[in-house]
């Protein structure tokens, strides 16, 4: 019988959820583990599960550090929400802070500039509403089941 891999997988997940959320017990919760496995499981799944199972006791990474550029991008991507005024004078604030973090991240390090440009998205996406606002949907009915 072949390892029910979305199943292992949950439970992987629950497991590793109990070690970092509740302290508990890594060996007893490998050994839950192990015992999904079918005694006639291909040497693949065994691997497979037997190397998820190992992972357990493995440490969580450290939270990632941002850099000052980062921070800087995410204190104007916060600024840009509370802009009073006509929708024209809001959708300027939004282009300029899009603007601004957009030339943050082309000064940050590869591998922070596609967070730093991922903030300019929900603001394009407000903008896009206040220049076009087509939600709610006059007349709009939900579906009914």
């Amino acid at each position: 019988m072949p390892l029910d891999l979305h199943a292992f997988n949950n439970a992987f997940l629950r497991a590793r959820d109990r070690i970092r959320e509740q302290g508990a017990d890594i060996a007893a919760e490998q050994e839950k583990l192990r015992a999904l496995v079918p005694d006639d499981a291909s040497a693949d799944d065994l691997a497979f599960a037997l190397g998820m199972a190992e992972d357990l006791a493995k440490p969580e990474p450290p939270p990632r550090q941002w850099s000052a550029l980062y921070h800087e991008a995410g204190q104007i991507h916060a600024d840009s929400y509370p802009v009073d005024g006509t929708t024209e004078e809001k959708i300027a604030a939004l282009e300029e802070a899009r603007r601004k973090i957009w030339a943050i991240a082309d000064r940050a390090a590869p591998d922070e500039a596609p967070h730093i440009r991922a903030m300019t998205r929900v603001l394009e996406h407000i903008e896009n509403e206040l220049r076009d606002p087509t939600f709610p949907l006059d007349g709009y009915q939900p579906p009914t089941d």
